[in-house]
């Protein structure tokens, strides 16, 4: 190992390596591309700077002057990519390395200027490494090691085409590393296409994953559940705690809950801008805040060294979503508890994740208010202000308390300020609430009747306040309430009856002019409810069990079929005799085409659909008949001869014809000629009337205009 990491891990009080710092530090494997999988909190951020240390540094113990950037670490979330940018700090610090951090959230100006000043690695989220590729603010021509941190996470991100893009703009003769909690096939995809020859470690298997970690399955009421995660917060004290959400109304909710009951208590979800979430995370490290409410941008390599508790409010989607957070605890040989808080309907969900990820949980109710209070004052007890010297600044002040009250009231003050710096535990229903436990024997009771049923639309939710607001009673107080249709019967505690009577007064009426009356025993009611109406009787009774058919046999002759009963007793149609006595007209003797000549037309009588049907009105004369031109009869042919062909149509002559008619237009055709001139010429086009067209014939002076035409009209 080169000597300034070693000292870097010296001043951190690294005495041994994790397994998978081991594994990736290995000297046969320096040159070598690696795909590492290994679990939550194996200390791999750690262990991939090892392994690229050898690859950046060569046989040096320092880094030269920075220039462009010799590796690049890309990390799914921004918490994580500042986190390992915090990590590699420390452990190149004493080798003189620039670490500079590109993400989302960030001005990009600033980092533009890092980048021009020069860097030996550079940690970036994949949307904003890409920005500063495709604008040309980092060089990656010198690059010699990329570090893909949380792999399987962006992919599940959608990163995908970003990561693809920034590998194929990085020197190919590079080392690829990818670390991942796991490997599925789009990882080992990514890695057959963009590694060379990786060498696969896997220490996921040497030990139990998260054996450090005591996983809780609390049940509770569901209107409990907030309440369940103050009490389980109070009764651990975690020195840090989060408690993991779904959504970010649920955050901002549970965030101003909790401040509002006195914890200290800092937000972590997508809608904060990037100082408020690293100021958040700053806030849990430095003590400044105990308690952190976060959706699953947190459940990703966020390291707290002082986190004890993982609460999952709600629970997670999948499998790997339960395991990242809760390997926020239980990390580097730490003890940690995860505690997930499952109201009755998500019970088998809860079973079914804790299967999927290979967990095993103790299913158990929420800590109460009883036991909160029992584990305070064992914490109480096991403080070590009982051994701690008098301050010399306060010991005046200890005798004068001494002197002038009593041992005991100096314990009761002590617990009373104890008590007073945290929030007071809550009380919890039973997990399947107060509807789901039995109810207890009522005792005796007397019964009354009220004067309003179901007609009326009385129900037991509108008559029992009624009755508890005029009777002097409690819910407590009233048993069953039965309404019938037209009155209700209600069972009142005996030793409340009298009470109730004399609040009713002697009239014994309710609201609405409702009466109540007392009765000498308990109602006869039905027991259940109402009856159902029985089955209507099948229309068709079963068929009796037969004999199995025997098997075709096309030759086995078929015996003809007997007539049932029904058929044998109706009697069989003669369809050989009339219906009446009448007799049959016989049918015409059929004789083809030619030996029956066909009628003339004018002997043939008219179709159907040519006949006029419509009844005349009395002294109307009937339609004539429409006739074709070609039927009319020519008078100049005789009756029985052939008829004259068409006379054609005389020809133009160019003479005037008809009364008043004028001679042709001079350059009119021949006569017998067509003229084809008209419709090319404008001139004889149509023109609408009150347009320069039709007052072109007229003077100047008259139509109010020069003699020169308009373009597009015709002119004289």
């Amino acid at each position: 190992m080169i000597q300034t990491l070693a000292d870097a891990l010296a001043n951190q009080g690294y005495d041994t390596l994790t397994p998978v710092q081991k594994e990736v530090s290995d000297p046969a494997l320096s040159d070598a591309d690696l795909l590492v999988s290994a679990q939550t909190g194996s200390g791999k951020t750690v262990g991939f700077g090892l392994a690229i240390a050898p690859t950046l540094l060569g046989e040096d113990t320092h880094f030269g002057r920075a220039d462009a950037p010799l590796a690049l670490v890309i990390a799914p979330t921004r918490e994580l990519a500042m986190q390992v940018s915090r990590e590699l700090s420390w452990l190149y610090g004493p080798a003189g390395a620039v670490v500079t951090t590109c993400v989302g959230g960030m001005d990009t100006r600033t980092e533009r200027r890092a980048l021009d000043r020069g860097a030996h690695v550079v940690v970036a989220t994949p949307g904003r490494l890409c920005d500063h590729i495709k604008r040309n603010n980092i060089n990656l021509s010198a690059l010699r090691a990329v570090v893909l941190d949380e792999a399987d996470e962006m992919l599940d991100l959608g990163f995908r085409e970003d990561l693809e893009f920034i590998l194929s703009e990085a020197p190919e003769d590079r080392r690829t590393l990818m670390f991942s909690a796991t490997v599925p096939a789009s990882i080992a995809k990514l890695a057959k296409s963009y590694q060379r020859d990786a060498k696969r470690i896997s220490t996921v298997g040497e030990a139990k994953q998260h054996s450090d970690i005591e996983y809780r399955a609390l049940t509770v009421h569901p209107r409990d559940t907030e309440n369940a995660i103050i009490n389980v917060l109070r009764f651990y004290e975690a020195k840090n705690a989060i408690v993991f959400c779904n959504t970010r109304a649920a955050v901002a909710r549970l965030t101003t809950r909790f401040t509002n009951r006195g914890f200290s208590v800092v937000a972590l979800s997508g809608e904060l801008t990037q100082s408020e979430r690293t100021n958040a995370l700053q806030a849990l490290r430095d003590g400044r805040a105990r308690v952190c409410i976060a959706t699953d941008v947190a459940a990703r390599g966020i390291d707290l060294p002082n986190l004890e508790l993982v609460i999952h409010a709600d629970l997670p989607t999948n499998a790997d979503t339960l395991k990242h957070r809760s390997g926020r605890t239980g990390r580097a040989g730490r003890k940690g508890v995860s505690a997930l808080i499952v109201p009755p309907k998500m019970r088998t969900k809860a079973t079914r994740l804790l299967g999927w990820a290979d967990l095993k949980a103790t299913w158990d109710s929420p800590p109460s208010a009883a036991q909160v209070n029992a584990a305070d004052e064992q914490r109480l007890l096991g403080d070590e202000a009982w051994s701690n010297p008098i301050p010399e600044d306060a010991a005046e002040f200890v005798a004068t308390l001494a002197e002038r009250y009593s041992a005991e009231q100096l314990a009761t003050a002590f617990v009373n300020l104890y008590r007073a710096r945290a929030s007071a535990p809550e009380e919890l229903g039973e997990a399947g609430g107060a509807d789901d436990k039995p109810r207890a024997a009522f005792g005796p009771s007397v019964w009354f009747s009220v004067s309003k049923g179901r007609n009326d639309g009385a129900e037991p939710r509108t008559l029992l306040p009624m009755l508890c607001r005029l009777g002097d009673l409690t819910k407590d107080d009233i048993g069953a309430i039965r309404v019938q249709d037209s009155h209700a019967f209600v069972e009142i505690l005996a030793a409340s009856a009298t009470r109730f009577v004399n609040a009713l007064g002697p009239d014994m009426k309710g609201e609405d002019g409702a009466k109540i009356t007392q009765l000498d025993k308990a109602p006869d009611l039905p027991r259940g409810g109402p009856k159902r109406a029985p089955k209507p009787d099948r229309k068709f009774d079963r068929k009796p069990d037969r004999k199995p058919r025997e098997p075709y046999n096309p030759d086995t002759p078929t015996a003809p079929r007997k007539p049932s009963a029904a058929a044998a007793e109706t009697p069989v149609a003669d369809y050989t005799t009339p219906r009446d006595d009448k007799p049959r007209k016989p049918k015409a003797e059929y004789k083809p085409r030619d030996e029956a000549p066909r009628k003339a037309k004018g002997e043939r009588p008219p179709k159907s659909h040519k006949t006029d049907r419509t009844p005349m009105k009395p002294g109307a004369k009937p339609k004539a008949k429409a006739v074709w031109k070609q039927d009319k009869p020519d008078a100049s042919a005789p009756a029985d001869g052939p008829r004259k062909p068409y006379a054609a149509k005389p020809k133009y002559d160019g003479k005037p014809k008809g009364k008043g008619a004028k001679p042709a237009p001079a350059g009119a055709p021949p006569a017998g000629e067509k003229s084809y001139k008209r419709a090319s010429d404008p001139s004889k086009r149509f023109t609408p009337p009150n347009k320069i067209g039709k007052q072109a014939g007229k003077p100047a002076a008259k139509r109010g205009g020069s003699d020169t035409p308009r373009r597009g009209k015709p002119g004289k």
